[in-house]
């Protein structure tokens, strides 16, 4: 009944387990709904998995509850999202900087030349800080599903971000998750 009240408004994503949680989640959705007693691995450890290590929802609602005030506040949380992506065309990771609507990187105010790829990737992992990507995804998102490569070119481009922006700071904003992907490290 859930799905068909969501689904009227919102592109709906469903997962019988934590274990296929955590798989979708790989997709970036806007926002997840989580029941922390799910089969297999609970939602406070899925909640831990997504977000790396922080476990804690930004909502809480208990059961049994009103679809009305679940979709209000599924409306809310994602007005705030958007509002807060739309008045920060730029961001500060303490001595860098990083102009999204001019597309320019900079370290303690010295300009650091990326191609549009590599800008494509930082951008992804900074908007989405804390939250890890692994090769495919970042891959599919920046060249698209189509994309006639292999995802083995994002570790060349994250190798070549890393040397770009060390020649300016000791500090590594690019982080590896080994086995999971990579993260930003702001």
């Amino acid at each position: 009944m859930m799905k068909s009240y969501f689904a009227d408004t919102y592109n709906v994503m469903t997962a019988m387990s934590g274990e296929e949680a955590v798989r979708k989640s790989s997709c970036g959705p806007d926002l997840i709904l989580l029941d922390i007693n799910m089969p297999g691995m609970d939602g406070l450890t899925v909640c831990e998995r997504i977000r790396g290590f922080q476990a804690g929802g930004d909502d809480y609602i208990v059961k049994p509850f009103d679809l009305c005030e679940l979709g209000a506040r599924v409306a809310a949380h994602l007005r705030r999202e958007q509002r807060r992506q739309e008045n920060s065309a730029v961001r500060f990771f303490g001595e860098l900087t990083v102009d999204y609507t001019g597309r320019t990187v900079s370290v303690n105010g010295e300009q650091v030349s990326l191609s549009k790829r590599e800008f494509d990737i930082l951008e992804l992992l900074s908007v989405n800080a804390g939250q890890v990507f692994d090769r495919e995804r970042i891959y599919e998102i920046v060249w698209g599903i189509d994309g006639d490569g292999s995802s083995d070119t994002i570790m060349e481009h994250i190798r070549k971000i890393r040397a770009k922006l060390a020649v300016y700071t000791l500090h590594s904003f690019i982080e590896t998750v080994w086995g999971c992907g990579y993260r930003w490290n702001g």
